[in-house]
């Protein structure tokens, strides 16, 4: 059984897709709404697979926060999966290369599980079936990565641990490749998928999300909900990128 841990932070509005906040039309307050539907359906979708759910979450002080985090977390997840599901641990770590490396070591070497996954919730339209996929590949390969654009990682991973110093340094994919690749490790892959850090990732995932919904496909339900509700518009322009407006 793979243990897939959630890296998230509070769903406060100082935090929240900083970048997203800064290059949108979204405010704070919208962006941590979104990140809160975004934190819900990746633990809903965690706990769906067959893998166990661990939340490893930040300390307010380690963000300049006078919250606590894990009340926020699980006020935002109440409702989602039973209260005493899920494992709440604390991240360790300066950098989330540091903290997703401590999480990954210590369950792998210290804990004795058979594999590990690392998600954030920005890997917006991260389903069951693709943290089930990648349990079966890794049977095979011992490290599975889920590509998204801009070399970035949707989801990692690992039934044995790698060099785990800067190993999301951009492009993270290339880079935790060649830090597999580096210990003779073989490395899968899944399908590509949107990352959500900016407005150019946010408008490519309202029309995913929008004409999926359209046609009666699989969405995340939150974040489907948040799409429903939000007033932002999409133009596509003559050289293919999209941009968001109200």
């Amino acid at each position: 059984m793979t243990t897939v841990a959630v890296l998230a932070d509070p769903p406060h509005p100082d935090v929240a897709l900083p970048d997203l906040v800064a290059s949108s039309p979204l405010s704070g307050s919208e962006a941590a709404d979104l990140y809160t539907a975004l934190l819900r359906d990746t633990v809903l979708a965690v706990d769906r697979s067959g893998g166990e759910l661990l939340v490893n979450y930040r300390p307010a002080d380690a963000l300049g926060l006078d919250v606590d985090s894990e009340a926020q977390i699980r006020s935002a997840l109440d409702g989602v999966v039973d209260a005493d599901s899920p494992r709440f641990e604390v991240q360790v770590g300066e950098t989330f290369a540091g903290r997703a490396g401590n999480t990954a070591t210590h369950l792998l070497e210290t804990e004795g599980v058979g594999s590990v996954g690392v998600v954030r919730p920005e890997a917006a339209l991260l389903a069951r079936t693709d943290i089930d996929g990648a349990a079966m590949k890794l049977r095979s390969s011992p490290v599975v990565l889920g590509p998204a654009p801009g070399g970035r990682v949707t989801y990692a991973a690992f039934a044995e641990p790698i060099d785990y110093a800067d190993c999301y340094a951009p492009p993270a994919l290339e880079t935790l490749t060649d830090r597999a690749l580096d210990r003779g490790f073989d490395v899968d892959f899944l399908d590509t998928k949107p990352f959500l850090r900016t407005a150019t990732d946010l408008a490519e995932i309202l029309v995913r999300v929008r004409t999926r919904s359209k046609a009666e496909a699989i969405v995340p339900p939150h974040l489907a909900s948040w799409v429903a509700d939000s007033d932002l518009a999409v133009t596509a322009h003559a050289d293919g990128s999209l941009t968001l407006r109200r």
